[in-house]
């Protein structure tokens, strides 16, 4: 997997949340990504482009998801960064969308990182996003 940035250590705090890799449970995923960059003091703006950038990512695995699968959520929470890893099972020989696409662009206009991995039968995208400073 990439390695991003400002990975987490040990000490830092890490929340996990598993749904089914559907469009209806995406809600779950946003408002856990507000809560946790509110605990942050991220500005409301940042809160709102980490929200997009985290439903952006997920529709580009749910669309490359086998029926019934899981999508995996992983929050890594330090002092002034949250990196959300969102990983699921792929279908055979899915490809995510190329690093020009305009969904990329999205992603690395909202968050201060974004890259992506995808092998045996897994695909996950990793996010992460820095407080601006001033907090």
């Amino acid at each position: 997997m990439t390695q991003l940035t400002g990975q987490p250590t040990t000490d830092d705090d890490i929340v996990h949340l598993t749904v089914p890799a559907d469009g209806g449970y995406l809600g779950v995923l946003r408002t856990a990504t507000a809560g946790l960059a509110a605990r942050l003091h991220f500005a409301l703006d940042e809160i709102e482009d980490l929200r997009i950038a985290v439903d952006e990512a997920c529709a580009m695995l749910l669309a490359i998801a086998p029926r019934g699968a899981e999508l995996d959520c992983r929050f890594a929470v330090t002092e002034d960064a949250l990196t959300v890893e969102v990983t699921v099972p792929t279908v055979r020989e899915a490809r995510l969308p190329a690093e020009s696409s305009f969904a990329w662009k999205v992603l690395t206009a909202l968050t201060t990182s974004a890259s992506a991995t995808a092998t045996d039968g897994r695909a996950t995208i990793s996010l992460l996003t820095r407080r601006a400073s001033g907090w």
